[in-house]
């Protein structure tokens, strides 16, 4: 069948992507036997396709004739009438961290913000909170956005929407990642936030437009909310909810695991209960998260030296300036102290001094004053 002149490396990629049949296992191994062309990959006879691992009969005749299941220019036309696009492996704006998930998307249907370059944390848990979990998720979220922190979850209802309601209230960054396609609202009641987030971060898929959720498609999109994130809070979770699978991607994917404890006698507690016996970092706030994270110098975010080039440290904004103005004499202040001294109001001065956390420029004692590393 061959692949014409005009199909661009880019339109190989979304074609690839939206056959039938190519699970991302197969599509990396693929990937890896055509030298990650996708154009070789269309182009290349059946004997040359079944040599790969996973590619059969049927497989190998459903990419031959691949203009039978995708129609190129009704994908692009959705593409544009959605307002979105397909970002694959190879561009810029696709996550950095979910390229080295062992089954990474080739491509991500992409609506919103194409710049996140914020450190990303994941937030997920059961779809029938209590008002406790509720609350706290959201405050999570809150804080930790204000901090700098983009916040990821799946758009379900319970946590995942008060983690998005959470960093949006905030100003945040937030993204969801859908099980299912761009065009398809699951749940519908979730219409309005996922328009607010998609206006105040990005929404994205790694499915078709059509593609309802399923059995199969969330424990996918679960890997995807691990996979691009540094770290996964689980906030309320029974032992078999698929928060716990997301919890189990994260762990294998090498990325720090966090949860929130909750009451004894509540079912939806067991999940977080048990991943904090098997090691995850116990959250009571996000201070937790910070201090983690500091303690592994493993997340910075913009602004410091690597991300500014700058050889004489991180670039501070006014308010950080003045904080270690205070400081930088050898004091140590509670920041109620700091407050008085800086004239900054609480609030502001909270978030100042998590940033300042996160560049490793000033560090919290056990008693709640902050002096300068």
């Amino acid at each position: 069948m061959g692949v014409p002149d005009e199909i661009s490396e880019q339109q190989a990629f979304l074609v690839l992507n939206a056959l039938p049949e190519l699970g991302p296992v197969t599509l990396r191994r693929l990937r890896d036997a055509f030298g990650d062309d996708p154009r070789r990959i269309l182009a290349a006879p059946a004997g040359e396709l079944k040599r790969v691992k996973g590619v059969g009969e049927a497989v190998a005749a459903t990419i031959i004739r691949w203009r039978d299941h995708v129609s190129l220019p009704k994908e692009e036309s959705q593409l544009a009438k959605t307002g979105a696009r397909f970002v694959t492996w190879r561009d810029s704006a696709y996550p950095e961290l979910l390229k080295e998930i062992y089954d990474p998307p080739i491509g991500l249907y992409w609506k919103g913000d194409d710049t996140i370059s914020a450190p990303c944390i994941a937030m997920v848990g059961t779809r029938r909170p209590t008002l406790y979990g509720q609350n706290v998720a959201r405050k999570l979220a809150t804080d930790l956005a204000r901090r700098g922190f983009c916040v990821v979850s799946g758009l379900a209802r319970g946590i995942d929407t008060a983690a998005h309601e959470g960093a949006l209230s905030a100003g945040g960054r937030t993204v969801a990642v859908l099980g299912c396609g761009l065009d398809i609202i699951y749940p519908a009641e979730n219409l309005d936030l996922y328009r607010r987030i998609a206006g105040q971060g990005a929404v994205l898929s790694e499915f078709r437009f059509g593609r309802r959720a399923d059995r199969q498609s969330f424990p996918m999109r679960n890997r995807i909310v691990a996979g691009m994130c540094q770290g996964l809070i689980v906030v309320e979770s029974d032992n078999n909810g698929g928060s716990m699978i997301t919890a189990r991607f994260a762990g294998d994917q090498g990325r720090t695991v966090f949860a929130v404890p909750g009451r004894i006698d509540q079912a939806s507690s067991r999940g977080c209960h048990q991943l904090l016996r098997d090691g995850a970092v116990l959250v009571q706030g996000a201070d937790d998260v910070v201090e983690e994270f500091g303690y592994l110098d493993g997340l910075r975010p913009a602004g410091a030296e690597e991300a500014t080039g700058r050889e004489d440290g991180p670039e501070l904004s006014a308010p950080e300036i003045a904080v270690m103005d205070v400081l930088g004499d050898g004091s140590i202040l509670h920041p109620d102290q700091l407050a008085g001294k800086t004239g900054l109001a609480g609030s502001e001065l909270n978030s100042v001094l998590m940033m300042l956390e996160l560049k490793r420029l000033v560090a919290k004692r056990l008693d709640g004053a902050f002096e300068a590393r």
